[in-house]
């Protein structure tokens, strides 16, 4: 991120325009009684104000426009009609308004917060926090306004500095909404789901009508696994913010989720592109397309999300999917094929069917191999993820450590410093140095992916026990992580505890996971150690159904042929083939992957 160094203690971020209504609405004056039957300039001006701190721009800037023609100074409705017209999302005529900076003592501080997020919205990051800069100088105690420059700082990379502004905003008021929200999100970001809850209701308590608190609520009840309460709240914002588009895409998320791809579409439907630009929404749109077999629909919701989001691997499955669905076989060859290296099992396999219908049967051939094959690592160099990870790539790991540590010196706040440190570290096989770095990270935030990192960090360490302690922590605040149900399956089935690894594989396999060919040979492999042999012969069975060439599904169907002491001879040849298949795999180990 060039841009990071802009301003010495502001960035730019999330920002909702509630703290700007407010203070709209706390700048009311008393109107003089009217001298005649047209109201006068400050009445017609008052009335501006208050609908404002409504939220209602179009009325505002309906009063705010009579009070100037009335005679009104222009420099004291500059920095509300701006407001009122950022209310509306027309950021180029409140540029007019606000970029001059002409504002009147009363109006100022409204008018450089209204200039900073402006110049946030359209990028000019410079020159959003000289704007906030000013506004700090006339409201140095005002929380809200500490609460936008957290986000500012925290959008920025001056993660450390965010957090630190987030606490200043409730020492200074604690009981504010604003600086509540902020709170949870940062919470949510760095300890888990469940510990941010308190957070939205506490800022819920003291605003119940709060439609930015709602959301964020309902979302991580969402993402906590509590679909009723999350489509409860949703209906709540939109009895108070009628045709709200992130509602409807919280409600579409939801039932998406429960497999009523039907019901997502219409709902996403009714958020009329407002959310487009997100390539959370684009996803669920490809999602949403694919399941009702509108294949050029889900691969332009999915180009979109992948030119936001380049190294997202599930946007990359599922555009192949759509492009395969689509008819495209030659066009699916040709779009990936500079990512057959790194392609995973699922899209080596999808390609394969490509080359199939294209004649190409040993292309075909060769890719249903690499997709059979274990795979021997879960992280892999990207060479293309900057300096450092060329670096890494080319084998010069004390170079790639050397850059990665400076950046971590030079910036100790900066997540993505931090995290980069940590995967030269455990690219070099450092496990505890990786777990430092990564520990310092997740304080900012702990996104799956960095937890991940850290799980293979203690396993590159040989620290089980410091693996155990962050799983379970990660999984008491994220319950539905996938990833880490995974990660506490197999600790649980490393240190003899089967009956848990068997009920968290199991309940993984019924939601969402009969075609995932590894949990199967891992739900097989601890069923036959838990002395359940025809289980694992049913797991391993899906498993060696969904690819004939895998080994390890092989070696389980095999294993679990043996100990019932059915069809010898079929066992005895599906050992074989694992060992013979096993021989040519490379050993495990851990590489590096891009923050």
């Amino acid at each position: 991120m060039h841009t990071r160094k802009v301003n010495r203690v502001l960035r730019w971020g999330v920002l909702t325009l509630a703290p700007l209504l407010a203070i709209g609405g706390a700048l009311v004056l008393a109107a003089a009684p009217a001298q005649s039957d047209q109201p006068s300039a400050e009445n017609v001006l008052q009335q501006g104000r208050k609908a404002l701190a409504k939220g209602d721009g179009i009325a505002a800037e309906m009063k705010l426009r009579a009070a100037l023609a009335a005679g009104a100074p222009r420099r004291d409705v500059a920095a509300l009609i701006g407001q009122a017209l950022m209310a509306q999302n027309r950021r180029d005529l409140a540029r007019r308004w606000l970029a001059p900076g002409d504002f009147s003592p009363a109006t100022a501080a409204a008018g450089w917060r209204s200039l900073g997020l402006l110049e946030r919205l359209d990028g000019n990051l410079p020159a959003s926090g000289r704007a906030y800069d000013k506004a700090l100088a006339l409201i140095p105690r005002d929380a809200s306004l500490w609460v936008e420059i957290g986000r500012l700082r925290y959008a920025g990379g001056e993660h450390t500095l965010a957090i630190d502004a987030s606490e200043h905003a409730l020492a200074l008021q604690p009981d504010d909404v604003r600086a509540l929200e902020f709170r949870g999100e940062l919470v949510r970001d760095s300890y888990g789901l469940l510990a941010a809850i308190p957070w939205f209701e506490s800022a819920l308590m003291r605003d119940p009508k709060d439609v930015s608190v709602l959301l964020n609520y309902a979302a991580t009840l969402g993402e906590l696994g509590h679909a009723s309460e999350c489509v409860t709240i949703t209906r709540r914002v939109l009895q108070l913010s009628a045709k709200n588009p992130r509602a409807f895409y919280l409600q579409a998320v939801v039932a998406a989720r429960a497999g009523n791809y039907a019901l997502a579409r219409s709902l996403l439907a009714r958020t009329k592109g407002k959310l487009d630009d997100q390539p959370g929404v684009q996803m669920l749109h490809g999602v949403v397309e694919i399941a009702a077999g509108n294949a050029s629909a889900a691969q332009e919701a999915l180009e979109a999300v992948l030119q936001a989001r380049p190294d997202s691997v599930r946007a990359r499955e599922l555009l192949l999917r759509a492009i395969v669905m689509g008819g495209q076989f030659g066009y699916a060859t040709t779009r990936f094929a500079d990512e057959i290296d790194s392609a995973s099992p699922y899209m080596l396999t999808t390609m394969a069917r490509a080359f199939e219908v294209l004649g190409e049967r040993q292309r075909a051939g060769e890719l249903l191999d690499r997709a059979a094959r274990p795979q021997p690592a879960g992280l892999r160099v990207l060479a293309d993820a900057g300096r450092v990870g060329a670096l890494l790539a080319q084998g010069q790991g004390e170079a790639a450590q050397s850059v990665a540590e400076a950046a971590r010196r030079s910036d100790p706040g900066f997540y993505d410093a931090q995290a980069l440190a940590g995967d030269v570290q455990l690219a070099l096989g450092h496990g505890a140095q990786a777990q430092e770095r990564y520990a310092l990270a997740a304080v900012i935030r702990d996104p799956e992916s960095l937890f991940l990192r850290r799980v293979a960090a203690f396993a590159v360490a040989g620290d089980l026990r410091g693996g155990s302690v962050l799983v379970n922590a990660y999984l008491a605040q994220n319950p539905t992580s996938r990833p880490a149900l995974r990660a506490a399956a197999n600790l649980a089935a490393v240190t003899g505890d089967l009956g848990r690894a068997r009920a968290i594989l199991t309940w993984l396999r019924a939601n969402g996971g009969q075609g995932d060919v590894d949990l199967l040979v891992e739900l097989s492999r601890v069923e036959l150690a838990a002395g359940n042999p025809r289980a694992a012969q049913e797991a391993a069975l899906s498993a060696y159904r969904l690819q004939l060439a895998n080994p390890l599904a092989a070696q389980a169907l095999g294993a679990s042929y043996a100990a019932l002491g059915e069809q010898p001879a079929t066992a005895r040849a599906l050992l074989d083939k694992a060992r013979a298949m096993l021989s040519n795999v490379q050993p495990a180990g851990f590489r590096q992957v891009a923050p």
